[in-house]
């Protein structure tokens, strides 16, 4: 079973953000609630089979002030956490990766214990070591990125 060679189709609708706008409030709510009892692990698309750890990652918007958590899929790199801005393919970089680039001083949750970080996006030669890690944690990475034009980004969670 190989890689789809074109993105889904209807992937570019206008409803696809919104959809995953919902589905995130409710993750949240229901991971924060249960201190990641429920909601620490992805198990769609490539997650149903092998899922993956997800956390949550407050972000402040750049225009509004407000802060704002995602459910995010991640890998454990030392002391560091790395997650990655791949919005399923879609042709726009996700609105907490850009909004990381303008405040990087945040915090995350992983399962009930909070940590607080600082983002920053990886270097190529660290991409290109995370890439394929990142690939075998969760194989979708690979097909996000032949269906998008942009280079999906890779961000260093450091403590802080």
């Amino acid at each position: 079973m190989g890689l789809p060679k074109e993105k889904p189709q209807g992937l570019d609708s206008p409803l696809v953000p919104k959809v995953m706008k919902y589905a995130a409030r409710a993750h949240v709510w229901t991971y924060r609630r249960t201190g990641g009892r429920i909601g620490s692990k992805w198990r769609i698309g490539a997650g149903f089979r092998k899922p993956v750890q997800t956390l949550l990652l407050d972000h402040v918007g750049r225009k509004s002030g407000r802060t704002f958590t995602t459910p995010l899929l991640y890998l454990v790199d030392g002391p560091n956490i790395v997650v990655v801005g791949s919005q399923g393919g879609l042709p726009q970089h996700p609105q907490w990766y850009r909004n990381l680039m303008a405040t990087p001083e945040t915090r995350i949750q992983i399962k009930s214990e909070v940590r607080e970080v600082r983002a920053r996006t990886a270097g190529p030669e660290e991409r290109a070591a995370l890439w394929p890690r990142l690939v075998e944690l969760y194989a979708d990475f690979a097909s996000y990125a032949t269906w998008t034009d942009r280079e999906i980004p890779v961000v260093i969670l450091e403590p802080r």
